[in-house]
């Protein structure tokens, strides 16, 4: 873990460093994820089930690709009731508050006599990528399929990698709960292929959406064009702005909710308070010794981690706004306040009993947020992932009158002849009558 002071005549070349120090390696992975697509695109299912036996170590046929609604139902049935109603309230909350996203239309008519608008329609198919192996992301699926849905998606298709032919009774339950259309046990670059591409059992989507490891970016990036996509998601992270107010021990334990994710995760204190960052830093370790998945998050918070002393709170929010973290914890007195000085940031936590994991499951908006500084210029996922905008211009002769002229203009400025006379040819009919 780093210690950085504003007041140090090192500290931008120390953040900077910090911020450059992490990332996915890809460039391993380019040229395996190429050949991956290229025979599910030229082989279909035969790709599918050939790298499933591979990877995930069970024999896959075309015809066990898709899992039926009844092994769905089966797994999903395995889940406790209490986990059952948590999954409940937490896609009631996700939707109710996607549901108040939804734009609505324009329509006007200007000075000059043309009705202008615009349209929002919703895509046809989406294809959601959902992890498998080693953890289980329910909350995943509800935060990428339950904005499809509310956005009036048609087919929702998931992936899910089922190492040794294992389904996830919670990745069933959500999946049921959200009204999935089709589930396939295939995961990796394989099934960003399938769903891009279609196979004879895959029919193809138009955008792909969720997470995945270095390979599934990959192949969402070279696959990207073809279909849609929301992201590249790089390594998460969360910085937390925090006085000497608080909990030692909770900033920490939130701190280590970032870091256990994996080792490239990146845990940033920003405070004023030299003794509060002290107490932070040994109850970080103290936490660590009890962390079933400690070795991830000190690896992570050793290598990646970092505590920033700043002078005052504009230090502090200028620098969140350099760093421009997918999440940011605003643990200080006037929480709001200090939350309107930030330009850059995928969400915002607001206050000391608002932990970024809240946001993760059940506080409403989406988890699958901008990463690695994108969020100075993307946003987080949200009903306009599905929906297409179309505008439209409807004039009378009159119009075209008032307009038209300007238009012909810049035609010719522009060389192009014939839009100029699709212009000019009208214009000049007009005059005539």
């Amino acid at each position: 873990m780093k210690r950085l002071d504003t007041r140090s005549d090192e500290f931008t070349q120390t953040l900077q460093a910090l911020l450059a120090n992490r990332g996915q390696e890809t460039n391993s992975v380019i040229e395996p994820v190429r050949e991956i697509l290229s025979a599910v695109r030229q082989t279909g299912d035969k790709a599918l089930c050939d790298y499933t036996t591979r990877f995930d170590r069970f024999a896959l046929t075309a015809e066990t690709i898709r899992v039926s609604k009844d092994e769905i139902a089966q797994s999903a049935a395995q889940i406790s009731p209490e986990t059952k109603a948590a999954l409940e309230l937490a896609a009631q909350r996700i939707k109710a508050f996607h549901k108040a996203q939804m734009p609505g239309e324009v329509d006007y008519t200007d000075d000059a006599g043309l009705r202008l608008g615009m349209r929002w329609t919703s895509l046809d198919a989406v294809g959601l990528y959902v992890p498998g192996g080693k953890a289980a992301y329910p909350s995943s699926v509800l935060m990428n399929a339950l904005p499809a849905r509310v956005a009036g998606v048609k087919r929702v298709a998931m992936c899910v990698p089922t190492p040794d032919n294992v389904l996830n009774p919670l990745v069933m339950a959500a999946a049921q709960l959200c009204e999935v259309d089709e589930v396939y046990r295939i995961g990796g670059a394989q099934a960003v292929g399938a769903l891009a591409f279609g196979t004879e059992t895959v029919a193809p989507v138009d955008r792909i959406v969720g997470p995945g490891n270095a390979f599934v970016a990959e192949a969402k990036r070279q696959v990207f064009g073809h279909v849609g996509i929301d992201n590249i998601a790089g390594p998460s992270e969360v910085v937390i702005v925090a006085d000497g107010h608080n909990d030692p021990h909770l900033v920490a334990l939130d701190l280590l909710a970032q870091a256990e994710h994996d080792e490239l995760a990146q845990s940033v204190l920003i405070t004023t308070d030299n003794d509060f960052a002290d107490k932070v830093a040994e109850a970080v370790e103290n936490s660590l010794k009890t962390l079933k998945r400690s070795a991830i998050a000190r690896k992570s918070w050793e290598h990646h981690g970092a505590i920033i002393l700043v002078r005052n709170e504009d230090e502090a929010a200028e620098i969140v706004n350099i760093i421009a973290p997918e999440h940011l914890e605003v643990m200080v007195d006037e929480a709001r306040a200090f939350s309107q000085k930030v330009r850059h940031a995928g969400a915002i936590f607001m206050g000391r009993f608002c932990p970024e994991a809240l946001g993760d499951y059940i506080g409403g908006p989406n988890h699958v947020l901008p990463t690695s500084r994108t969020a100075r210029f993307a946003s987080g996922l949200s009903v306009f992932d599905f929906l297409k905008r179309t505008t439209s211009i409807e004039t009378s002769e009159e119009g075209l009158k008032a307009v038209g002229p300007a238009a012909v203009i810049l035609a010719h400025e522009e060389g192009l002849e014939a839009h100029a006379l699709s212009l000019s040819e009208r214009l000049k009919s007009l005059s005539k009558e």
